[in-house]
């Protein structure tokens, strides 16, 4: 079934749903509404929506169809007059699956119980009619007291040889042909689908280590008159206060898949943390093509996302250290830091601009874009999608990050918290001696050289 190009709109009593479906039959249209449900079947078309609120079918709803436009207008009145209807326009959110909530079984202590010895009998009797023979074995091993040597296992047992990569680890299989397949920012090689999470941190940070070029960091940082004008660049974007999507935007929403994370608080402040890579990536490059894509462009932003080039997303936090919920005031300063460090030092290491001062312009473009809202941070992503799906190879990190991001930001990510951590990043600081590469002696050293090579040349 194909999913139509579809819009929806509101009023204080309805909201209506226009949906392009040209070439059809109204006659043999079906729709249903199930409270915030809706489904629209017009074949070969099939539409489902579900809304933030509950809708009725009464007397003022109404369907009709304007065949000069292929437009299907279906009108619902809104259960509740006067009730928002908010996120209409994020096509994503709409079509995600209807969470069910799974009803919790009540626990239930036993504080004492007097039973005979007999119903005990007969209660073990019933229990040990459906075990397993090792578990037979077990039994006996207890009643006869046997001493089994016991070891204390040094990591946890690996039961699969499968490595799980990708938004919320997810996937597995898309590098198994890497070796013979040209992908310049693997930074696995062909280990790509059996290193450990720790063995990928390693690879990464080696890599980092080798492609870090004092020389062109000290070039860069004399003659850095292009890099000015790069970081003085107004992006405009964000000067709207306003950000209505595109037919196209939409049409790539569209296409998105339909699925329903329900991600662990660790996880879920991973993503957040993840997502400040993405757009930092982004930022760099958008800054320095000033929103002109280049051919290079879907290589920078691979390069300096962790998460893309080693699969290595953020999770430098200790899980003991994870609040029960997530809150406005969730993350630390030393969360968001540890996060973007990577993204810093990669951009002192692998484009073609290097400079600290880009880097910290990049993450006050991200603190920029977060405070836009997560309409913002979708629009972002979406063009850095663009840019990933048109290359031969990178098409492959929209598939295992970039994708189900696009769905997640619009059905739960929160404003709230973005507001926040914009607010924070604003205000944090990074400075050169946490990069871990002696940037302040080699900038101290290049100027000294600098003002010697003037003093010889004025004698």
């Amino acid at each position: 079934m194909i999913t139509p190009r579809f819009y929806c709109t509101q009023t204080l009593e309805s909201v209506a749903v226009s949906v392009y479906c040209p070439s059809v039959r109204a006659s043999d249209v079906e729709i249903n509404i199930d409270e915030t449900l809706l489904t629209v079947h017009i074949n070969p078309y099939f539409l489902r929506i579900n809304f933030p609120h509950p809708v009725l079918e009464d007397d003022q709803s109404s369907a009709t169809y304007d065949p000069s436009s292929g437009y299907l207008t279906v009108t619902l009145t809104k259960e509740t007059k006067g009730q928002e209807f908010p996120d209409l326009d994020l096509l994503a959110k709409l079509l995600a699956p209807r969470h069910v909530e799974v009803p919790k079984q009540p626990t239930i202590e036993v504080i004492e119980s007097e039973t005979s010895p007999q119903s005990e009998l007969e209660e073990l009797v019933d229990l040990t009619s459906a075990i397993s023979l090792e578990q037979r074995d077990i039994l006996q091993a207890a009643e006869n007291d046997w001493q089994f040597p016991q070891t204390v296992a040094e990591s946890p047992l690996q039961l699969s040889t499968k490595r799980y990569y990708g938004f919320l680890d997810m996937y597995t299989g898309y590098f198994t042909h890497v070796a013979h397949t040209e992908n310049d920012v693997n930074e696995l090689g062909s280990e790509a689908e059996s290193c450990l999470p720790e063995e990928r941190r390693a690879k990464r940070l080696q890599h980092e280590e080798m492609k870090w070029d004092e020389e062109h960091y000290m070039a860069d940082y004399v003659d850095d008159e292009y890099i000015q004008e790069l970081i003085a660049w107004e992006d405009r974007e964000l000067a709207h206060a306003e950000c209505i999507f595109t037919e196209s935007e939409n049409m790539t929403m569209l296409n998105l898949p339909r699925k329903e994370y329900l991600p662990t608080t660790s996880q879920q402040r991973a993503l957040y943390l993840t997502l400040l890579t993405l757009l930092f990536a982004y930022a760099y490059d958008r800054r320095t093509t000033q929103h002109d894509p280049t051919p290079e462009s879907a290589w920078t932003i691979c390069s300096l996302v962790p998460a893309f080039s080693a699969l290595d997303p953020p999770r430098y936090i200790a899980s003991e250290s994870v609040p029960l919920s997530i809150s406005t005031s969730g993350f630390t300063d030393d969360d968001l830091a540890s996060a973007l460090m990577p993204s810093y030092r990669r951009s002192l290491a692998f484009p073609l601009y290097r400079s600290f001062a880009m880097a910290d312009a990049c993450r006050n473009d991200v603190a920029a874009i977060l405070a836009k809202g997560k309409r913002m941070v979708t629009r972002y992503i979406l063009e850095m999608k663009h840019i990933l799906d048109h290359h031969e190879v990178y098409y492959v990190y929209s598939k295992i990050w970039v994708d189900d991001f696009l769905v997640w930001i619009q059905a739960s990510a929160s404003d709230e918290i973005m507001l926040d951590i914009a607010e924070q990043l604003k205000a944090l600081t990074i400075t050169k001696t946490m990069i871990g590469w002696n940037i302040e002696k080699l900038e101290a050293a290049t100027l000294l050289d600098t003002s010697d090579s003037d003093n010889e040349s004025s004698e």
